[in-house]
């Protein structure tokens, strides 16, 4: 989950580095470090804490130069100390590497370099790295990085300093991403295409197994078995206006206010004549989808919470067997999958191990697999057989807000797609939804400007250290997505439950000082939900209810009340999640948190 960043051209290589290093700094920020190739030595500079820390290090040394590589760490071996840090040298000094993700078998490594008389400074996997490659080195790179591969297991971007080779850098790729950038007279390699947006817009992904030499010259590339390849250039259309915090105080408050136009930009060139049409994206025959029994979604994290949102609509629209899990269980279990299976792998960055893991289950057992992700040439769009783009653009925020409104868009959009084309949902019934759905964007804007209300009901509750989120229907995983944003950004106690659960264990919990959010809009399990309230009510916990404009009954049954428009109830979480989302960004806030970078997390996990 680290961030990697390599440079050569004719600008400040340090100004190059410690931007990169910062536009990436939410993939990791323990320590951070670059090293930089002044003729034949090495300036290496390592500090633990963020790229702010470094870069008052390298500015006071005064360094500079047009050859270098930097990293910000998401310590996985060894803790937060400078000589885990990267990057990591040799114990001859002739190479310097980064290394994003995990070498399994490092210890049996090890063990073989100690025998052989080798001494390492670090507790990391990636110093054992360095040292291999040094010892497989003997005058041919291409070569040497041949045999480091066949001796690696796990997963590795590494991006490699040869002291005697001032005319750039050699990079390997295997289960974590690598993204060459080309420019003129200069190039780049970087973990985020986000990195590359202030110089170029031209890239080239590499696939497992790539070695590429990047100099200033060009790109060269490799396969795994040293075989020359000529991957295609990729145009970015992301801007990089949004990568910058555009006057917000963070980007997760950016991203929050970025949601209307998400779900827009989703919609846009997807809806048709009062109906969905994914017929450019995917070319799938009526045969094809007859032919489906079962749709399995897989995904981690926040994206398993839309995914679990999705799953009620799908089998209200559809008539497959629906079943969502999670990505890390999915793909360590006996699962029936066969050619009657579509498995869609739900991914913001489309580099999640696990989902990358899971995808490549469910394709060798025949399903006909189905990305839904944020990152176009991400290594799961590339593997699977189709892919629909969120178009929601980069997401700095480590918490998730406006890729799961664009996770949300997409999969309601295969829902109502694979409803009228298997014959689940009539034509007036879809035009009624699709109409709903494109007012959408409005109403959620609408619930974003009620952001005050959020923040004054954070100021009342922001010492609380338990909070239990309840839910029912379409509103459960909202509460679960909730709760985990509270977690996730202000360190504090939150349960996501289904309501009617709630008398098997959680009402235990429950007295003054354990706040209730509800989740509860006017749709089919109202009453029901009600009932919850007055059980939590029971135990003189404050109840917070989150309902719909107008609804005047919530009044005698809770101490606060926070509304969204009406909408039909199958779209109920586009709104109430917004309340949810600010309401976290605002105790986070009077807490004094990181709220862009919370602790111990990373943006992308990229490892096990």
């Amino acid at each position: 989950m680290c961030g990697i960043v390599g440079y050569i051209g004719e600008r400040d290589v340090v100004d190059v580095l410690l931007d990169g290093m910062r536009r990436m700094e939410y993939r990791g920020y323990d320590s951070a470090g670059m090293a930089l190739l002044d003729g034949d030595r090495f300036e290496v500079v390592r500090e633990i804490g963020r790229v702010a820390e470094l870069e008052k290090v390298v500015l006071g040394r005064g360094l500079t130069g047009r050859l270098g590589i930097g990293h910000t760490r998401w310590a996985t071996h060894g803790g937060v100390t400078v000589e885990n840090a990267h990057p990591q040298s040799d114990g001859s000094g002739r190479f310097v590497l980064v290394h994003n993700g995990i070498i399994e078998n490092y210890l049996d490594l090890k063990e073989e370099l100690e025998a052989q008389g080798d001494q390492f400074l670090s507790q990391t996997d990636t110093e054992v790295v360095v040292h291999y490659l040094a010892r497989l080195y003997s005058g041919d790179m291409l070569q040497a990085l041949v045999e480091l591969q066949k001796r690696l297991r796990g997963s590795y971007a590494l991006v490699i300093l040869r002291r005697d080779d001032p005319d750039g850098f050699f990079c390997v790729r295997r289960g974590s991403p690598l993204v060459l950038g080309s420019g003129e007279g200069e190039n780049f390699c970087v973990s985020d295409v986000a990195a590359l947006l202030p110089y170029t817009r031209k890239v080239l992904y590499l696939e497992e197994g790539d070695i590429a030499q990047v100099s200033r010259g060009g790109l060269r590339i490799w396969d795994e078995e040293g075989t020359v390849k000529v991957p295609p250039v990729h145009e970015v259309d992301w801007d990089v206006s949004m990568v910058d915090k555009g006057g917000y105080s963070h980007f997760m408050l950016k991203e929050i206010n970025e949601q209307g136009a998400v779900v827009r930009s989703s919609l846009k060139g997807r809806i048709e004549g009062g109906r969905v049409d994914l017929s450019d994206e995917l070319q799938w025959t009526a045969e094809t989808v007859a032919s489906w029994r079962s749709l399995h979604i897989v995904a981690c994290g926040t994206s398993y919470y839309a995914s679990l949102v999705a799953e009620r609509a799908l089998s209200r629209w559809t008539d497959l067997d629906v079943r969502v899990d999670i990505a890390s269980e999915y793909r360590h279990r006996t699962v029936r999958t066969d050619a009657k299976t579509l498995a869609v792998f739900v991914s913001q960055s489309g580099e999640t191990a696990d989902t990358i893991a899971a995808q490549r289950v469910a394709r060798g057992l025949g399903a006909h697999c189905l990305a839904i992700t944020n990152v176009r040439g991400s290594t799961l769009a590339r593997e699977v057989h189709d892919t629909l783009l969120l178009k929601a653009g980069p997401e700095i925020g480590v918490a998730a807000t406006k890729t799961f409104m664009g996770q949300m868009s997409v999969l309601y959009l295969l829902a109502l797609y694979l409803g009228r084309l298997r014959g689940g949902i009539t034509a007036a019934e879809e035009s009624r939804l699709v109409e709903e759905l494109n007012q959408l964007p409005y109403k959620v804007e609408a619930t974003v400007a009620r952001e005050e209300s959020l923040s004054e009901l954070a100021r009342i509750y922001a010492e609380r250290r338990d909070f239990l989120f309840l839910g029912r229907g379409y509103s459960f995983p909202v509460a679960l997505e909730g709760a985990l944003k509270l977690k996730e950004i202000s360190y504090v106690h939150a349960e996501g439950y289904a309501a009617g659960e709630m008398k098997h264990g959680p009402i235990a919990l429950l007295d003054e000082k354990v706040p209730v959010i509800t989740v509860i809009p006017r749709d089919s399990l109202y009453e029901k939900t009600l009932s919850n309230i007055l059980e939590a009510k029971a135990r003189k916990s404050p109840i917070i209810a989150l309902g719909t404009d107008g609804d005047d009954l919530l009044k005698s049954y809770a101490d606060h009340i926070i509304t969204v428009p009406w909408t039909d109830e199958a779209f109920t979480p586009f709104l109430t999640v917004i309340p949810l989302q600010l309401f976290a960004y605002h105790v986070a806030k009077r807490r004094g948190c990181d709220i862009d970078k919370p602790r111990n997390l990373a943006k992308s996990v990229t490892v096990e």
